[in-house]
């Protein structure tokens, strides 16, 4: 019993942040995850290359699987595995992508299982075209238009709501390319940036809402779209702008073709991926994300004027919150938790009597820095609690006088239906317990939630252009009343 007690707490340790590249996150993890990043590269002749750099940047977005497709105009070539993408790509595959143009995809399953078969970009053949997608979101009416397609004839390889767009836009092809385009998605519901790429072109989409990020770079005469900035920064590309929401934008031999939303629709922009999900590096819905986590944890100081030694984040969770709230209320920020960026892919278990390996193979704290102190710990989420409370047990245990909590978001009430993996409300912690008895579950002194109000402050976006259902349960696109009581189980 002890040995699985020491095996269990290992793995409770090795769950990671956003940026953590651990081979036991699709197992372990008990943080929010993202689904996916897109990278696509049109007129240049290392386009192969640039999506390899691209994906790599892209990487925190999926590590469950890479895949990247080229064209050359004629010929179409693709490599796709399980795994990271320097573990997938090497100098060898690379060169046998060649071409012009390439759409790449890096993975983490919101809908559809962790397979190859699911593993993107997804291509199809169909009469002597090939069409390939790679896809960010969730289609919240998925599996009704897929139900539908099944009864009429349409066979599927795969489980991912992806397919559907791409067997939608099959059907409505004999209308031409913009036709199938603007018919497939005003089929489509929920939050989706996704880029279709044919044999000569690239098409990239974002949902009305504009849930998820996708933005337009250009190189050398060349064009890249990205899920983030900061993709674009490492291949030297020049950030021209957002693809807008709603917008069809076509990228061919002619240059860009913009295709407008047919309507006007209310933008939604998801607040977590600032708290969250993107690279502090990254510019996204025209906001810098490291300068709004710093406001987060500058407005924690104001709403929370806590006495304390030091003030540290679990790395990387919390780090830019944390900094804002020790120069705001000018406690001095320390990193009192090492971390560990070199865990390998194989692990073996140790001794029975190493009982705070688990902790030290990871995150390791510096004894000398918090025994005896007050200590204000900054984290951006609590989504389940396990993981913090596991590392609130860690510090008690080398001595830390108090220990005090505050969360840069509001708590986690509800789920998300637009790609983030906390679908149900029984996976959510504060969808049952107050704070009060959160804070007694992981074992604090003190935990604080920053409030809706001072979150909406900290961003320059309108509050009318946030989604923040995943806090208040006010969804922008509604749910289907049978997704929705799946949802709540």
């Amino acid at each position: 019993m002890d040995a699985m007690r020491n095996a269990n707490e290992i793995m409770e340790f090795l769950r990671p942040g956003p940026e953590d590249l651990s081979p036991f996150q699709s197992l372990y993890d008990s943080r929010p995850r993202e689904e996916c990043g897109i990278f696509a590269v049109f007129g240049h002749e290392e386009a192969a290359k640039l999506t390899y750099f691209g994906l790599y940047a892209l990487q925190h977005r999926g590590q469950e699987s890479a895949g990247i497709i080229c064209s050359d105009g004629t010929k179409v070539v693709e490599h796709k595995a399980m795994g990271l993408v320097p573990e997938i790509f090497d100098e060898g595959v690379l060169r046998r992508l060649p071409g012009h143009i390439a759409l790449g995809h890096v993975r983490y399953s919101t809908t559809g299982s962790s397979l190859l078969t699911n593993a993107q970009p997804f291509r199809v053949r169909f009469s002597g075209r090939s069409l390939a997608i790679a896809h960010n979101g969730n289609l919240v009416n998925a599996r009704q238009i897929r139900n539908e397609l099944e009864e009429e004839g349409s066979i599927f390889q795969t489980t991912m709501d992806s397919e559907v767009v791409l067997h939608l836009i099959a059907r409505s092809m004999r209308h031409g390319m913009d036709m199938a385009m603007i018919e497939t998605m005003s089929r489509l519901r929920g939050a989706y940036s996704m880029v279709v790429m044919g044999e000569n072109q690239l098409i990239a989409v974002r949902d009305p809402n504009g849930f998820r990020p996708l933005c337009l770079g250009r190189i050398n005469g060349g064009y890249v779209i990205s899920s983030e900035t900061c993709a674009l920064d490492l291949v030297e590309a020049e950030y021209v702008r957002e693809i807008e929401p709603g917008e069809i934008l076509k990228i061919g031999e002619k240059g860009i073709e913009s295709i407008p939303p047919a309507a006007e629709s209310r933008r939604s922009h998801c607040i977590f991926e600032l708290i969250y999900f993107a690279r502090p590096d990254s510019t996204i819905f025209g906001e810098n994300v490291y300068l709004f986590r710093k406001k987060q944890g500058q407005l924690l100081a104001d709403q929370y004027p806590l006495e304390g030694d030091l003030v540290m984040p679990f790395p990387d969770s919390g780090n830019y919150a944390a900094i804002g709230y020790s120069q705001a209320s000018g406690i001095p920020f320390e990193m009192g938790v090492i971390r560990n960026h070199y865990v390998g892919r194989t692990f073996i278990q140790p001794s029975q009597g190493m009982r705070e390996f688990g902790v030290k193979v990871k995150l390791n704290p510096v004894r000398e820095v918090l025994k005896a102190k007050r200590i204000i710990v900054i984290e951006d989420s609590i989504i389940r609690g396990t993981t913090a409370k596991t590392r609130i047990q860690t510090l008690r245990r080398i001595g830390a006088k108090e220990i005090h909590m505050l969360v840069s978001c509001p708590p986690h009430r509800f789920p998300c239906h637009y790609g983030i993996d906390f679908t149900t409300r029984g996976e959510l912690i504060a969808a049952t317990k107050s704070v009060d008895e959160i804070r007694d579950f992981v074992g604090l002194d003190t935990l604080g939630y920053l409030s809706i109000e001072n979150l909406i402050k900290a961003s320059k976006i309108p509050r009318e252009r946030l989604c923040l259902a995943c806090f208040n349960g006010e969804y922008p696109v509604p749910i289907d009343e049978g997704f929705s009581k799946l949802c709540m189980e």
